[in-house]
Parts: C-alpha cells; structure tokens; sequence
C-alpha cells in the first residue's frame, strides 16, 4: 500500500507540473538546463522537508486524539505535562456553646469529628498533581497543607484507562466509593461541612489505602459495581487487621435520566471493617479510650438533579439523601477495666440546594442519629450512654460563586448533636488557582 507520504509527494509534484511551478520550465526561462535542474532538486528538497513536518504533526495530532480523556471527576491535563492545582480556604466560626466539649452521645467519635476552633482561621490548603501517564493509567497526587506547616497526603493513586468488558481499577491511596459524597473533595460540598452522620460514621470521610475494581454494565441504564479492599488503618477501621487488609466494601449504583431536565442516581454500599484498638476522642481530640472489634456498616444513597432543559447555568436543583446503619460488637478499654460492647447505630441527612441566579445558591439540611447500644461498656453517664438524647443539626447556606474558580457561604446551623443547643455561624471562602476538571454527577 502506498505509504502517506509518498501520495503527498505524488500530489505535490503533479500540481506543481500542473501550474509551472515554479515556472522554471517555461520556454521563456533565461536559465540554462543545469541550473533548472539545481533549482528542481532545490524544491524538491524544500517540499519533502515540508512533508516531513506535515507527517510528524499529523502523527502528533492522532496521538493526542487517541489518548484517552482522564476519569471522570478528574483534571484534563495534555499529554505531556501534569495539570497543577491549588485549593485556598479559610473561614470564621462562632459557636454558642464551647467547641472544645463537643460530644455526641452514644457514639465513639473519631479524632476529625470534632468542631474547629472559634474565630478567623486559615483552613487547609490543597495541592493536586494531574495527568494520563499514558494510554493505559491516568494518576493523581492531592497533598494537604496544614495551616501549622505539616503536609499529609490525602490521595495519591493510579487509575485505568483501558480496560476490557467495562473495567476501571484503582489503586494507591483514595477515598472510597461507597455511598454518594464520600468520594468527593470537602471543596466540592456546598456546605461549609460534613453532615453529622458523617462525622459520625466516617470521622467525616473516609479514605485508606486500597485496591478498587468497578464494573460499567453495558444496559442502557447506567448500572455500575463497585469492590475495595483497603489496608484498615482509617476509621472505622484500625490497627491494619489481616495482615494489612483489615476492611472492604461492596457497593452498586443506578441512575437514569427523566425527560430532559432530570436526572437522579441511587445505590447502596456495605463495608466491613475490623478495628484494633481504634482510639475515641473527645471533644478536645483528647483519646478517652480504644475499641477493639468489628464494624459492618450500610448506606443508601440518593440524588435527584433538576435542570431547565438540560442547562444548570443559570438554574438548578439538587436533592441529595443518605441513610446509615451500623452494628458494632467488641470491646472497650479505657480509663475502666476492658468490658463488651454490642451497638446498633441509625443516622440519615438530607439536603436541598437551588441555584436561583447563575452566581447565587441557597440550601438546607438536615441531619439526625440514634443510637442504642448494650453490654458492661455502656455506663451511666459514659461515652456509649445516649442517655435517651437524639442528636439533630439543621443547617442553612447562603453561597456565591463569582466563577467556578471562587466560592464564598455563609451558614447558620442549629446544633443539637449534644443535651444542650448549640446556635453556630460560619463564613467559608474557598479559592481555586489552575485548571480543575469537572466532578462526578
């Protein structure tokens, strides 16, 4: 077969014989037979080079054309260089009541649960690192700054790119997929933080290092399964059980579209953790003792989307629900002596949030647990105590977005996590610098 640039060549030389290019045939030409034979095999010279650089851009073109679009809530960058972005937040807190004994009876908190101090405070900062390493993985590194000057790295992963029968895996460190706004940034959330069964459950996210495997059936529905195995060392887990794989999960998510300005996703997730000496910390992040023993939680998740004929630009709604169920049996030690510890633990939010102008939002929340817990650990006045208290939080924000670059909320909040009220406000910015790819639905 003739090769691509022998047919340019070809087309070339006969549109130049075509049109006396350069004229260095004519008759009327003064110059003699070699010097018109130099001038041909100049341009001639001059045309293959040009032919050279045409199929080296073309060649460049399909390779570019060929590589495959980064995951889906992912950065976009080019081929060759990795796509950089910075995350800047800040924000000031007013609680009524002190943040520093902030408690929720009936549950053994993790050490994030807790609240932030009063006052103006430099939130974290995040720094992300973004490219396909090739046509194979794409690979992302989110390192977060602490306003003290230490570093932790949050998500550091690869993931597939091609994979056959509708594969993607992942590996590294990451958050997981179960449940619906687990997987994503706290900078992507429209609240100025977690929902209380969060906080909870999660210790407000949860990430550990894992392998991931998801399945995209091929229906016309979307229909996706999940599975992970991760390491065991983030709460609910801890202490890295069997042999460093001391938790995994299953999940499945559905979804669809209604007409053309609505759309909704559902699913279901259950992960199974084993926790060996898992630390519960008080309000003030100070250890109050450690469970050691199972964990198998389940959550269900829901989102509905609204958008005037497919465009959320200038409007939209989005309806978002989770409920929580948790059984826990093992042991507690602490300042007392080792005792058993059976709990069952319930917990949902749910949120509204309307976009009413293109730089405007407004939302609401609500979040509640309930807790019921038996066995010698569970002492009057205690930790594992609900002391017949529901926890409850309501919260509503005011947000702007100038651009998708910039966000600034305001927030009040209804506290009644613990036996007495808490009224609490809160002013966030948050402020991106370089290119962010766009989230997950």
């Amino acid at each position: 077969m003739m090769s691509f640039r022998s047919t340019l060549a070809r087309a070339a030389l006969l549109l130049c014989a075509g049109s006396g290019f350069p004229l260095l045939l004519s008759a009327e030409s003064s110059d003699s037979p070699d010097e018109e034979r130099h001038h041909i095999q100049e341009e001639l010279k001059r045309m293959q080079q040009r032919l050279l650089e045409m199929e080296q851009r073309l060649s460049e073109q399909q390779a570019v054309a060929a590589t495959p679009a980064a995951p889906a809530g992912s950065a976009s960058p080019n081929v060759f260089n990795p796509q950089i972005s910075v995350i800047l937040g800040g924000k000031y807190q007013h609680f009524s009541r002190s943040p520093g004994h902030f408690a929720v009876p009936g549950f053994l908190l993790g050490e994030a649960a807790g609240l932030d101090e009063r006052g103006l405070a430099l939130g974290e900062s995040e720094l992300n690192f973004s490219a396909n390493v090739d046509n194979l993985f794409y690979g992302s590194l989110t390192v977060s700054l602490s306003p003290e000057g230490g570093a932790e790295v949050e998500e550091a992963y690869f993931q597939s790119l091609h994979m056959p029968f509708g594969l993607t895996l992942k590996a590294g460190r990451f958050f997981s997929g179960i449940g619906y706004l687990n997987q994503f940034h706290t900078h992507h959330d429209d609240f100025v933080d977690r929902p209380l069964p969060y906080r909870a459950f999660l210790d407000s996210q949860y990430g550990d290092e894992g392998v991931q495997i998801r399945w995209l059936a091929p229906t016309d529905t979307f229909l996706e399964f999940g599975a992970e195995v991760m390491r065991g060392d983030a709460f609910p887990s801890a202490g890295s059980a069997h042999q460093g794989a001391g938790a995994w999960d299953l999940s499945a998510h559905t979804g669809g579209d209604v007409g053309f300005s609505n759309s909704w996703k559902a699913g279901i997730s259950w992960l199974h953790s084993t926790a060996r000496q898992r630390d519960a910390f008080d309000g003030q992040g100070e250890p109050v003792g450690s469970y050691s023993g199972e964990s198998q939680l389940w959550l269900a998740d829901f989102v509905w989307k609204w958008a005037p004929n497919g465009n959320p630009v200038n409007r939209n709604f989005r309806f978002q629900s989770e409920l929580f169920y948790r059984t826990e049996k093992g042991v507690l030690a602490g300042t007392a002596p080792a005792a058993s510890y059976d709990g069952r633990h319930w917990g949902w939010y749910a949120e509204g949030v309307y976009r009413f102008h293109p730089r405007w939002k407004v939302g609401f929340r609500y979040s509640e647990l309930r807790a019921d817990n038996s066995g010698p650990a569970v002492v009057s006045g205690a930790i594992l105590d609900d002391q017949g208290h529901i926890p409850r939080r309501a919260s509503l924000v005011l947000g702007f977005s100038n651009s998708e670059f910039s966000r600034i909320r305001i927030q009040l909040a209804q506290d009644d996590s613990r036996r007495k009220r808490d009224y609490q406000f809160s002013m966030q910015y948050l402020m991106l610098l370089g290119a962010h790819g766009a989230h997950q639905f």
